[in-house]
C-alpha cells in the first residue's frame, strides 16, 4: 500500500521540463503537496494481471498485455520495467480526472514504492522514483514530462525545485501551512484538461526560440523567484499577486492554455476578494487555485461554486509518501 498527495503549482511550472529550466538560468518551481490523496494497493495473485480503477476492472496475462489495453498502459508499462510477479493493481484518486493537479504522476511515484514493497526491494531515494516515474511517462507518452509533480508527491510540503546542470535541486520551504491553507482556494473548473498536447506544443517554441515564448518564461522564472522569499516570510498577499502575474505570462504561451471558464471563474474570485490566482498545471481547463484573505475565502468559495465551479479539500499538507506493507 502507498499513499501520496497531489500538487498545487504556485510558479514555474513547465520550467521542470527537461531542459527548458536550464535555458533561464537559476529558474525553480514551486509547489505545495495539498490534501488530496492517491492510494495504491498492490496484492500478489497466481497468475495474470489485474487493474482495478474507477470502478472498472481489466484483467491481462501478462504485464505487457496490461499495458496494451486502454487505461492500463502506465499500470502495464510500469509492472513490466519493475518485473512485477503476477498482482493487482488497486488505484484511487481523489482528483478529478484531468485536474490538473498531478494526480497521474501521484499514482506512478506511489506505484514505483509499493512496486519495491512487493519486491522485497529496498527503497530507492526520492530522486531516484522521480527519475524512473518521469522517463516511464517519457516513453509511454513520446515526448519530455516533468518533474515537480514527482517531488511533491515523495516530499511533501512546499517545494522550491531549482533547475540545475546535473539535476535538480529541490528544497522544502519554510512556509506557515496553515496560514497558506487559511487563504488557498483550489476548485475544478469542470473541464478536464490534456496536458500533453499544450506542453509539447510549448516545449517545441521554446526550443526553437520563439521571441514570445521566450519573454514569456522569463516572466514566468521571475515570478517563481520572488515567489519563494514571500512563501517563507509569510507575504500571502504579495504571493497572490505573483501567481496572478505568472499566470498572465503563463496564458500567452499558447492559445489552448487558457479557455472563457477558467478566466471567468479568475475574474469571480478576484471580485470576490481573491488576491490573485491561476490555472493548474497545464491549463486548458483542470483546476484553478486562488488565494485571498482567509476572512474573504468564504466568499471567494461562494462566488466560484455559483458559477459552477466545484470547489475541492486542498489543505496544503507536509505529509511524505506513506508506504506499508
Amino acid at each position: 500500500m502507498a499513499k501520496a498527495h497531489c500538487r498545487v503549482d504556485l510558479a514555474g511550472g513547465t520550467l521542470d521540463i527537461w531542459p527548458l529550466g536550464l535555458l533561464h538560468p537559476g529558474a525553480r518551481t514551486v509547489n505545495v503537496a495539498v490534501d488530496i490523496p492517491v492510494r495504491v494497493e498492490l496484492t500478489r495473485l497466481d497468475q495474470g494481471f489485474r487493474l482495478v480503477s474507477e470502478g472498472e476492472t481489466l484483467q491481462a496475462a501478462s504485464a505487457a498485455e496490461l499495458g496494451r489495453l486502454e487505461g492500463a498502459s502506465l499500470p502495464g508499462l510500469l509492472a513490466e520495467q519493475m518485473e512485477w510477479p503476477p498482482v493487482e493493481i488497486r488505484l484511487k484518486s481523489g482528483s478529478p480526472r484531468g485536474g490538473g493537479l498531478g494526480a497521474s504522476s501521484a499514482l506512478v511515484v506511489a506505484m514505483i514504492a509499493a512496486g519495491e514493497v512487493l519486491l522485497g526491494r529496498e527503497a530507492s531515494t526520492a530522486e531516484a522514483r522521480s527519475a524512473l516515474a518521469r522517463d516511464l511517462e517519457a516513453v509511454l507518452m513520446g515526448f519530455p514530462t516533468g518533474r515537480q509533480d514527482h517531488f511533491a508527491a515523495l516530499l511533501g510540503g512546499a517545494l522550491e525545485i531549482r533547475h540545475e546542470p546535473g539535476g535538480e535541486r529541490v528544497r522544502r520551504l519554510d512556509v506557515d501551512l496553515e496560514a497558506l491553507g487559511a487563504g488557498l482556494v483550489v476548485a475544478y473548473t469542470g473541464e478536464s484538461h490534456l496536458s500533453a498536447a499544450t506542453n509539447w506544443q510549448v516545449v517545441r517554441r521554446r526550443l526553437e526560440a520563439e521571441p514570445e515564448t521566450v519573454r514569456c518564461f522569463a516572466g514566468i522564472a521571475a515570478a517563481a523567484e520572488a515567489m519563494v522569499p514571500a512563501l517563507e516570510a509569510g507575504r500571502f498577499e504579495e504571493v497572490g499577486r505573483l501567481m496572478a502575474e505568472e499566470w498572465r505570462h503563463r496564458s500567452r504561451l499558447a492559445a489552448e492554455v487558457s479557455t472563457p471558464g477558467i478566466e471567468a471563474l479568475l475574474a469571480r474570485a478576484a471580485a470576490a476578494g481573491a488576491w490573485g490566482g491561476k490555472a493548474c498545471g497545464a491549463g486548458g481547463g483542470g483546476s484553478i487555485a486562488v488565494l485571498a484573505p482567509a476572512e474573504r475565502r468564504a466568499g471567494v468559495i461562494e462566488a466560484l461554486s455559483a458559477a459552477g465551479a466545484r470547489v475541492l479539500a486542498a489543505s496544503p499538507t507536509a505529509s511524505e509518501l506513506e508506504v506499508s506493507s
